[in-house]
């Protein structure tokens, strides 16, 4: 199962309390405050990893929850501090806030009036503790982008932990000789987000369903994607990889077939189109015989529509225009009828039969160069 885009709910542990205790030994009377602090809560952070390629560990454990800190203990003990949750994302994930961030409890003195009072975490919402009420998420007015991560090991933190609260030691002075305050520790950051995947890839697949992309990544490369002489074979983008002499290595994807009305979303939309704004090169493959009854001219063009109004910078990216399956009987035909109408440069292939693909590979790698 492929999986490019998950909600996630994340919860940072929150701070341990700060510790109201006194110094008792033998022989010293009326020892003075040595309550620890508390420690802080853990972290839940996104690290960039290249060696995952989809979300599908997320989409089927979508809460991130981080342990709290410990509370801290009497002779000036502090309470250890939680360790921060890793979660590895596929290099070119895109990080959206869906909610405001917010802390469940947050530092609070105590005073002997609220002896009696103890913070609950699991409180329902607007439950007050000693002065503090638990918090709402409350909802973003739009979707918006807090972090892309497009580097191997590049770190985020999604959700920040509480600080831990201060001990009963820090309100000490000349006039106040035996303090009972202290700190409740700090509520770790919440908030619902969402993760989206943009494939990494220097050329990026572009073409009609039952094109033969999928046929040509797997000539091209070691990549082994499921092909069928119907459309929509291709649901989810793969990525392969073509070697060269000079130890030059191109990343080449083959994304989802693109239909009419793409850039609204109709079909796989939005899901085929996100996957190509980050490839340098756009491989344009027609289906030159017209095998679904399709004109390549007709295609060609509207591809490009398709493109523009989805994003219009993608078409300022350099693009290669490839005339597939010209082992067919039509296809020369249709290929003297498209270049009298667009004068571009066409390389003729035939994925299935292996014609042309060194002429292809030859092409890509001085695009790219």
């Amino acid at each position: 199962m492929f999986v490019d885009k998950v909600k996630v709910h994340a919860k940072a542990g929150d701070g341990g309390n700060g510790c109201v205790s006194f110094r008792r030994e033998k022989y010293i009377d009326r020892g003075g405050p040595d309550g620890g602090d508390g420690g802080n809560g853990g972290d839940v952070v996104l690290v960039a990893d290249k060696n995952v390629d989809n979300l599908t560990d997320l989409y089927y454990s979508p809460r991130l929850m981080a342990k709290h800190g410990a509370h801290g203990r009497g002779k000036n003990c502090t309470g250890r501090s939680a360790k921060e949750v890793i979660v590895r994302v596929p290099i070119g994930t895109q990080v959206f806030r869906l909610t405001k961030p917010v802390r469940q409890r947050a530092s609070t003195r105590y005073h002997p009036a609220a002896a009696t009072e103890e913070f609950d975490p699991t409180a329902e919402v607007g439950k007050t503790y000693a002065g503090t009420t638990v918090a709402e998420p409350e909802p973003n007015d739009t979707r918006e982008l807090i972090a892309d991560l497009v580097e191997d090991g590049q770190r985020f933190v999604l959700a920040k932990g509480g600080n831990g609260g201060r001990g009963n030691t820090h309100y000490k002075s000349s006039t106040h000789r035996a303090p009972r305050e202290f700190e409740y520790g700090e509520g770790g950051e919440e908030l619902d987000a969402e993760l989206e995947l943009k494939t990494l890839a220097d050329v990026g697949l572009v073409g009609y369903p039952n094109a033969g992309k999928s046929t040509l990544i797997s000539k091209l490369t070691e990549a082994h994607p499921k092909i069928a002489p119907y459309p929509f074979t291709t649901l989810t983008p793969n990525v392969g990889i073509i070697d060269y002499d000079d130890y030059t290595r191109v990343r080449i994807a083959d994304i989802p077939g693109l239909i009419d009305g793409a850039h609204a979303g109709k079909g796989l939309g939005h899901d085929f189109l996100r996957h190509i704004e980050r490839c340098k090169l756009l491989l344009v493959v027609l289906d030159m015989a017209g095998v679904d009854g399709r004109k390549p001219h007709d295609d060609y063009k509207q591809l490009l529509k398709e493109l523009e109004l989805y994003n219009p910078e993608i078409l300022d990216r350099p693009r290669v225009l490839v005339a597939n399956k010209m082992d067919l009987p039509e296809a020369k035909k249709n290929l003297a009828a498209f270049k009298r109408k667009h004068r571009v440069r066409v390389i003729e292939i035939s994925a299935l039969a292996g014609d042309g693909l060194e002429k292809l590979k030859l092409a890509l790698h001085k695009a790219l160069s």
